[in-house]
């Protein structure tokens, strides 16, 4: 993987992963985020891990329910942002790490396969970015109609299939992701 790829880690906090809001096989999304963070900072690409900031307590900044789980292993040399909306590019800093590393294209993980991965990956593909999903390292909650291992099933399957932008999305899982 060369520098020009950076790994975005979408709400992997406390408050999705433990008690009453976790997601879907968290812990087992978190194993492959690491082994893809791992195998990014090896190769010295930026590992950036975004934190979504909420007025109420389930991710109030600095709450413990907003923290990075000690699952999650991360490193002082990763990139951190804060957000407050489902797109991670809205009103953050996010795009200036990119162009300031020179970025081309993202691999893209994380919480809520249909909020906040969805919205940060389709503002991705129209600001340019090649994206490849960690397809096995994104996870939700169910839903009251589809259980939440066929929603993030059936979003790989729908990213892939987004033509209308230049760049396009591949879903590839942890293991198969060559850096």
């Amino acid at each position: 993987m060369s520098q020009s790829k950076a790994l975005l880690v979408i709400d992997v906090q406390n408050a999705l992963c433990h008690g009453k809001g976790a997601t879907y096989n968290a812990l087992g999304a978190i194993d492959n985020i690491n082994l893809v963070a791992s195998r990014a900072r090896q190769a010295g690409a930026p590992v950036i891990y975004i934190q979504h900031d909420t007025e109420s307590d389930a991710l109030r900044y600095q709450a413990e329910s907003w923290q990075l789980p000690k699952e999650l292993e991360n490193s002082d040399s990763d990139i951190y942002v804060r957000k407050q909306a489902s797109d991670s590019f809205k009103d953050t800093d996010l795009k200036d790490h990119l162009d300031r590393l020179d970025i081309q294209e993202l691999i893209i993980c994380g919480m809520q396969s249909e909020f906040c991965v969805d919205s940060t990956l389709r503002c991705a593909l129209s600001l340019g970015y090649t994206v490849t999903v960690i397809a096995d390292g994104h996870t939700t909650v169910d839903n009251d109609i589809i259980p939440a291992n066929t929603i993030s099933k059936h979003h790989n399957c729908t990213w892939e299939n987004i033509t209308s932008y230049s760049a396009r999305a591949t879903a590839i899982n942890a293991n198969e992701i060559v850096l």
